[in-house]
């Protein structure tokens, strides 16, 4: 067993010394098997959080009302889960009731995907009731029972699914897809922050084309904020190589191939998406960048006042639109501003002071203009970045 459970494994010990059961389960149990990178587990045990609070000395209460404790031991911490049943389902995407029980298999039948309902105990014996070791031989993103009733649990369990498809290279089993198409308007129902999380991790995928040719095939985009007339520019995209296009580079493309390049626009769409203004504002960057080598080649000034992050952005997506060609990295871009006499404000050999110091001019909005001016004398090569040339072209220009 890799590390990661193996340092746990006395976690599990403790408990079963107690007279209880526990696992480790869910995603952990299945990057294992597909010999994935673990990052982290997740512990069942058919004892109760206030029997898991009696066993281990040092508990967090970190969702106690549906039965997750926080164990700290060894100098890392656990979160272990009490085995459970959820009743209906409120709106679609919570349980009613949720009650604690002691059976594994009861537990693992409430999960989503058979891939995601296993098991495995401290020796690293893995406990399957429902296929889902096959699902992984297969290949297939299955739902656990009826698929009907699993996203009728919870329809952001279709997003998930797709969302694996993305992650994992997998294909949709034959009813699971069926059910996706059939049961897609329930995603009206989730909010829109769980919905962007997941379209998120979608979009970052390594098999992200397989999933956006899914997401227009199932007409799940028709629940999607601001996507519902736009099947044709998804699966445009989804043809598109799109590899190394990072999260902001993705929204980047969708607004481009929307024809949406407007600032206003622009906010107008990430907004419904809740998407953070920090992230709003690089994508408008990124635009404006691709706007402007479409109607000229960047400048050093250009290069400059662009930045080098958002320089390769942009020429990447330029590549991949106008040229068709996939670059991973814009390597020229980045020996292009290298070669930049300077690279930010704060290499200028002049500050705000020696302006003064060298003029009788009183404090204002002129030192300003005449840092800017001297900023581009430096980039276009009109003047050193030297403290006394800068001070005998500012003389010259009569800046000070």
């Amino acid at each position: 067993m890799p590390a990661v459970f193996q340092e746990a494994a006395p976690i599990l010990k403790r408990i079963e010394q107690a007279g209880f059961e526990a696992y480790f389960v869910g995603g952990s149990v299945r990057d294992y098997l597909l010999g994935k990178k673990i990052n982290d587990i997740d512990i069942a045990t058919s004892a109760t959080p206030e029997e898991i609070k009696g066993i281990f000395g040092q508990t967090i209460d970190i969702g106690i009302q549906h039965g997750t404790v926080m164990v700290i031991a060894g100098g890392k911490s656990y979160e272990i889960t009490t085995f459970r049943t959820e009743s209906s389902y409120v709106d679609f995407r919570r349980p009613s009731e949720v009650a604690f029980i002691r059976e594994l298999r009861e537990d693992l039948q409430r999960r989503d995907f058979t891939m995601n309902a296993m098991a495995m105990d401290k020796q690293g014996n893995i406990i399957d009731y429902f296929s889902g070791r096959e699902a992984l031989k297969q290949q297939q993103i299955e739902t656990v029972g009826n698929a009907d009733e699993r996203f009728k649990e919870d329809a952001l369990r279709m997003m998930r699914a797709i969302r694996f498809v993305s992650t994992l290279g997998f294909s949709l089993e034959e009813k699971t897809y069926a059910s996706i198409r059939q049961n897609r308007p329930l995603l009206a129902k989730i909010a829109i922050e769980r919905i962007t999380q997941e379209f998120e991790k979608l979009l970052s995928g390594k098999y992200s084309r397989k999933s956006l040719q899914l997401i227009g095939e199932t007409n799940l985009h028709e629940y999607l904020p601001m996507l519902k007339e736009k099947k044709q520019v998804i699966l445009q995209v989804s043809k598109m190589e799109i590899d190394y296009l990072t999260i902001d580079e993705m929204w980047t493309l969708l607004l481009w191939k929307m024809d949406i390049t407007a600032n206003k626009e622009i906010d107008v769409f990430l907004r419904q998406w809740k998407l953070p203004v920090k992230k709003i504002k690089k994508v408008q960057k990124i635009i404006a960048a691709m706007l402007g080598k479409q109607k000229n080649n960047w400048t050093c000034v250009d290069l400059y006042k662009i930045t080098l992050e958002i320089a390769c952005s942009a020429e990447k997506l330029s590549m991949l639109i106008w040229e068709g060609k996939l670059i991973k990295e814009a390597d020229y871009i980045k020996k292009a501003f290298e070669q930049l006499p300077i690279q930010e404000k704060a290499e200028l050999a002049i500050h705000g002071k020696d302006l003064l110091n060298w003029s009788s001019k009183p404090p204002g909005a002129w030192i300003k203009e005449a840092i800017e001016a001297v900023e581009y004398a430096v980039l276009e090569q009109k003047v050193k970045n030297d403290k006394q040339a800068i001070k005998e072209w500012l003389e010259s220009c009569h800046l000070i």
